[in-house]
């Protein structure tokens, strides 16, 4: 039976970046991505753009409100 040698695993203080450092790029590819989904079945729906960026920012903020309820 073959053998799987160990791979090692570098600790997080041996990262050359962070993982917020690694994540961001993706994190903000995705989050412009969404606002444009939205805002584009919002318009389509008949909703004028200032209010659907109104709405999409209302959103964010409850939602990241909600994550710091429960972060404490």
């Amino acid at each position: 039976m073959p053998t799987v040698s160990p791979t090692a695993i570098t600790p997080p203080d041996g990262h050359v970046v962070t993982a917020r450092e690694a994540l961001e790029p993706l994190y903000e590819r995705l989050e412009l991505r969404t606002d444009s989904t939205l805002l584009s079945a919002a318009m389509e729906a008949g909703w004028p753009a200032e209010e659907a960026t109104n709405a999409v920012a209302a959103l964010r903020l409850q939602d990241a409100l909600n994550i710091l309820g429960r972060a404490f």
